[in-house]
């Protein structure tokens, strides 16, 4: 019988990668512990120093890792790997991570106002390195050098920003020419790339500005209405920026354009003034001015028609009519109401006062404005809102008789319209509301029919009543015939002194016994 030879592997491990790795701060790195010939191993890290691992562990079967997101200094170490396989033994190895930083090109700074004759600094930034003591800068001009720079006494422990100042004369000839940072950091035994980095930057030499003029176009007293270019030229490098300013009286207005051209489409006396073009190098810090007188001239304008506080109003309110206008030359202005056509008033601005208005200024105003050019109008309504007035109550017809048709007609006026309804007085003393209409008829007069009626004018502001009463009068000491009256009596309440009229009417009739009273009208609260 044949007996195959039982093999055993051998205990060995492996550190990934081995002896040693150059890693950039910032980058992950993964250290990997691998085993062979052990079913269960045990696994340990820890630096050579007993410092923090500065990463996070992870034991698998048959290998364990050590991962560091992100580098950073801390984990420049030697790091070793302890694997334990039972009575197999105990193994160890270990691996040294070296760290650098240089992440990004230089960063040139140059200031845009280079001028010539004038020193400006030239700056150049280095992000991010370490071990700075290795770092090398170079400034060139178009392959010249012009300063350089080594760290070799810098003792920093972690990622620094170096940055090189070099104090630059600029000369004319020196534009379109280039500045150049050459950083370097030449580590030795250490591999990784690139150890140099380069960025560069062109010169700009800049002048003026100067020989700055306005043209305007079509001239510069234009019509209103017409278009207008006003430009400005003038000579400096870079292209400076133009600033229009328009001066009128004390007030100032500014206008900042891309270009030279300042264009309005339909100019109005407004846009009259005297305009400066300003024009600043922002580079060359310069700046120079040009000025036009700019007349707009035509017919008048009405910039101004209005009535304070409102258009509608309420009676007893103070009220202000302005109206103004504009032109060139100047304009004479008639203020008026059409109704009337009586001028209010004459001037170049206007403003007409009516105090405690009443419902009679109301209408329609006009302002007229006109100069030799031409003429100018503009309307305006006043709406005066009032309270009822004038109540007045009408009896038909004017000769009555008990059975005949009675019609009793209430009006008055207001703005708004007021709106009218008739009360009845009834037996108890409280009134009785028996119509919205302004016209009451009643049908075949009766004696139920007697007593005080009352007519009620409302708008919202406010309310005028006036009444009118019917009742029979005593009868006359006659043997053989007696005369009753019906009466129809009216006062306003609303002014508190009745305005009484008293319409008597007769018929005769069989003889009655009996004796009558007048009942006196009611006086009513408005």
């Amino acid at each position: 019988m044949y007996v195959f030879p039982f093999v055993v592997k051998a205990f060995e491990m492996e550190i990934i990668p081995a002896e040693r790795i150059v890693a950039q701060i910032g980058s992950t790195l993964i250290l990997t512990c691998n085993t062979t010939g052990c079913a269960s191993p045990s696994f340990s890290w820890r630096t050579q120093m007993d410092s923090p691992l500065g990463g996070k562990v992870r034991n698998h079967r048959t290998y364990s890792t050590l991962t560091m997101n992100p580098v950073g200094v801390v984990n420049s170490h030697s790091y070793l790997c302890t694997v334990i396989c039972g009575e197999r033994g105990k193994k160890e190895k270990s691996v040294k991570v070296e760290l650098y930083s240089f992440p990004s090109d230089p960063i040139i700074d140059i200031s845009p106002s280079l001028v010539a004759g004038e020193p400006a600094p030239v700056i150049c930034k280095i992000p991010d390195v370490y071990p700075s003591h290795h770092l090398e800068v170079l400034l060139k001009k178009d392959g010249q050098v012009l300063h350089e720079e080594y760290f070799l006494d810098d003792d920093s422990t972690n990622t620094e920003t170096k940055t090189v100042t070099y104090t630059f004369h600029p000369m004319a000839e020196d534009a379109g020419k280039e500045i150049t940072c050459v950083a370097r950091l030449p580590i030795a035994d250490m591999d990784f790339e690139p150890k140099e980095r380069t960025s560069s930057q062109k010169l700009n030499v800049n002048f003026g500005p100067q020989n700055t003029v306005i043209t305007a176009s079509p001239s510069n007293s234009p019509m209103e209405g017409d278009s207008l270019n006003l430009t400005c030229v003038t000579q400096s490098n870079p292209p400076a920026q133009i600033v229009w300013s328009k001066y009128l009286a004390e007030e100032s207005i500014q206008h900042v354009i891309k270009n030279n051209v300042l264009f309005i489409p339909r100019v109005h006396f407004n846009d009259s003034g005297r305009y400066i073009c300003e024009v600043i190098n922002l580079v060359t810090n310069k700046t120079e001015e040009a000025t036009v007188n700019i007349v707009i001239q035509g017919a008048p304008v009405i910039t101004k028609l209005s009535i304070e506080p409102s258009t509608t109003v309420q009676e007893g309110q103070n009220v202000s009519i302005q109206c103004s206008a504009e032109s060139n030359p100047p304009p004479k202005i008639i203020l008026r109401r059409k109704s009337d056509n009586a001028d209010i008033g004459t001037s170049s601005a206007r403003s007409i006062f009516l105090p405690s208005v009443m419902f009679q200024n109301g209408g329609d105003y006009e302002c007229v404005a006109e100069n030799k050019y031409g003429n100018s109008k503009s309307e305006i309504t006043l709406n005066v809102k009032y309270g009822p007035k004038n109540t007045m109550i009408t009896v038909f017809p004017a000769a009555l008789k008990e059975g005949e048709t009675v019609t009793m007609k209430c009006t008055s006026s207001g703005n708004p319209a007021p709106v009218i309804s008739w009360k009845k007085k009834k037996a108890t003393g409280e009134f009785e509301k028996i119509s919205k209409n302004a016209t009451i008829t009643i049908q075949n007069l009766k004696s139920q029919d007697l007593g005080l009626y009352e007519c009620e004018a409302y708008n919202q502001f406010g309310k005028e009543e006036k009444a009118v009463e019917l009742y029979v009068q005593a009868r006359l000491e006659e043997p053989d015939q007696m005369i009753p009256f019906i009466i129809a009596f009216s006062s306003v309440a609303a002014v508190a002194v009745p305005a009484a009229a008293i319409l008597i009417y007769v018929s005769r009739q069989a003889k009655i016994n009996g004796s009558y009273s007048l009942v006196k009208a009611l006086r009513l609260k408005v």
